[in-house]
């Protein structure tokens, strides 16, 4: 019989927490919510989005795809990278809105145009 991905004793558990590993770095995750519009980025611009130097963009951007959570594309001398599927940028929108959550009181995405908000990010 299969176990469901979300049960507990999952065997994806392991894989889960690697994944968030993967994501408890500050310019991986800033190098994502660029990325959740589904626009393809080159290293340049990514690193310009995110303030960092490209040389360092590109070490995160090599450990994010060997994560499989972006896809590199070349073209010449440049490469382009984007999200490989949505889970990344949902997973990280809402750790977003867990740490807005953290800051008490009611948080942006609850507020009356919060889906309006929510759909402007996706």
């Amino acid at each position: 019989m299969r176990i469901c991905g979300r049960d507990p004793d999952s065997q994806y558990v392991d894989l889960a927490v690697e994944v968030f590993s993967m994501l408890a770095d500050a310019t991986r995750v800033r190098i994502i919510l660029a990325l959740r519009a589904n626009e393809e980025l080159s290293v340049n611009h990514l690193a310009d989005i995110v303030d960092k130097a490209p040389a360092a963009v590109s070490q995160h951007l090599a450990k994010l795809r060997l994560a499989r959570i972006v896809t590199a594309r070349q073209d010449g001398k440049h490469a382009f990278y984007r999200l490989a599927n949505e889970h990344a940028s949902q997973m990280v929108s809402d750790a977003i809105f867990q740490a807005e959550h953290s800051l008490g009181g009611v948080p942006r995405h609850h507020h009356p145009h919060a889906d309006s908000m929510r759909e402007a990010s996706a």
